[in-house]
């Protein structure tokens, strides 16, 4: 049995009308058999939802995997719909025998999870969403695909991984860069001490630009604005402060504060989870001290940092520098060389470090040569996943401490352990936000 879908008006009205927490029943997730198709339901369907949803779909074609995409859930409408057509389309291309059957669209993520015929999920939504959905969705028991950052905060990610372990569902963070040959083979050489002793690491994030105003005041009548605010803070309707009604552009929620905390979070969140695996202790360590200086100039809705620096420490001395350039990448630097890796590319002094091996003996790291492919492999398998939600946490907690060192304009001691800034009442005051009513953890 499935829960029927909703159709636009219904969706839209009960959407609005829920003020519930975000607490589902247990026990309702049906294992996928050897020979039966692990069913995923997506749940976000913008410009980073659909490239998720397509890659799954692509990847589930294989009969070894075997997973099917039987559902799509998006508040605005629109989007949602056109992912159902994109979705039969590319079945009725690709599968000899045509879609099994058609897709069910959904406006609230929680009639989504309701159905106990849905193994598996994808969230692909705006970071200030990633938490209420991943936990909703683990304890509804449905292993997750989540997109980095993992959470807006810091007491966000402790729920996640609290429901995560307590729900015994599978996790895989959207850290694509894991699954990357260059990535893999730049940590596990730094690791292994091919450039000596590591001595430093530096970060390269690029710089958010460019500037929006409120231009709109009427919210589409397809789009439920209401259910998309969520738990964050209820503003205005502005399209441009929100996602394009046309085509799948950038959307201008990646600029605005309460909803990202901007490129510390969006790229940072990437080439920060690189430099925790060179460095290693990304499952249950992080920095010790971190001061950051960032600048935050007029631009309208768009509010979030531009360029920044910052400095941080682990606590055996190595210092990360990060800084804004044009080029996303992380260097490594040892007493015998360093390594240069970003997206398409690496680099070392001397080059002859590259045609290093590691021997089985040594710090062998997981090898996944495809990140979606990993994530249904162990939904069948039940082992963790090449970028679980420990690593997905404090990979973003790195990021999430920077930021708030921007803001406060200052040093900061953290404790990786209690996950707290020792006797500083006032940073931890920032480790989390007040939701809105009725979407409480």
């Amino acid at each position: 049995m499935t829960t029927a879908p909703l159709s636009r008006r219904s969706a839209l009205k009960l959407g609005s009308a829920f003020a519930a927490p975000l607490i589902l029943p247990g026990g309702l997730r049906t294992l996928a058999g050897s020979n039966e198709a692990i069913r995923i339901g997506c749940i976000g369907t913008g410009r980073m939802g659909r490239g998720d949803m397509f890659a799954l779909l692509d990847r589930g074609l294989d009969p070894t995997v075997n997973a099917r995409i039987v559902a799509v859930c998006d508040p605005d409408l629109q989007r949602a719909e056109h992912a159902k057509r994109d979705v039969e389309e590319r079945y009725a291309k690709k599968l000899p025998e045509g879609p099994a059957s058609t897709i069910d669209v959904y406006a609230d993520f929680r009639d989504l999870l309701a159905r106990p015929d849905i193994d598996a999920v994808s969230i692909s939504t705006p970071d200030f969403w990633h938490a209420g959905h991943g936990v909703a969705a683990a304890k509804a028991k449905k292993d997750i695909y989540i997109q980095k950052p993992i959470t807006l905060t810091i007491g966000e990610g402790q729920a996640l991984v609290k429901a995560v372990r307590e729900n015994g569902v599978i996790l895989q963070t959207g850290s694509q860069q894991r699954s990357s040959k260059n990535f893999w083979q730049a940590c596990e050489l730094v690791r292994n001490g091919r450039i000596g002793k590591l001595q430093r690491v530096e970060v390269w994030l690029p710089p958010d630009h460019g500037r929006a105003t409120v231009t709109d005041v009427r919210v589409p009548e397809h789009f439920d604005y209401d259910l998309w605010m969520g738990p964050s803070t209820e503003r205005p309707y502005a399209e441009l402060g929100v996602h394009p009604q046309k085509g799948y552009g950038r959307p201008g929620w990646l600029q605005r504060h309460g909803y990202t905390r901007g490129m510390i979070t969006g790229w940072g969140a990437h080439m920060n989870d690189i430099a925790q695996w060179g460095h290693g202790g990304d499952t249950d360590s992080g920095l010790t001290e971190i001061e950051a200086q960032a600048f935050f100039p007029d631009r309208g809705l768009f509010d979030v940092h531009t360029s920044y620096f910052a400095r941080g420490k682990w606590a055996d001395g190595v210092p990360l520098i990060q800084r804004t350039d044009p080029q996303a990448g992380v260097t490594f630097t040892g007493s015998d060389g360093w390594l240069f890796v970003k997206r398409g590319g690496i680099t070392a002094g001397p080059s002859s470090i590259l045609q290093e091996t590691v021997g089985d003996d040594e710090d062998k790291l997981y090898v996944s040569g495809d990140h979606y492919r990993n994530f249904l492999e162990c939904v069948r398998s039940r082992e963790d996943p090449i970028c679980p939600v420990e690593v997905g946490h404090r990979s973003n907690s790195l990021c999430v401490i920077t930021h708030i060192s921007m803001l406060l304009q200052r040093k900061l001691k953290w404790d990786p352990a209690s996950e707290t800034f020792p006797g500083d009442d006032e940073a931890n005051a920032m480790l989390d936000f007040e939701r809105r009513a009725g979407w409480e953890l």
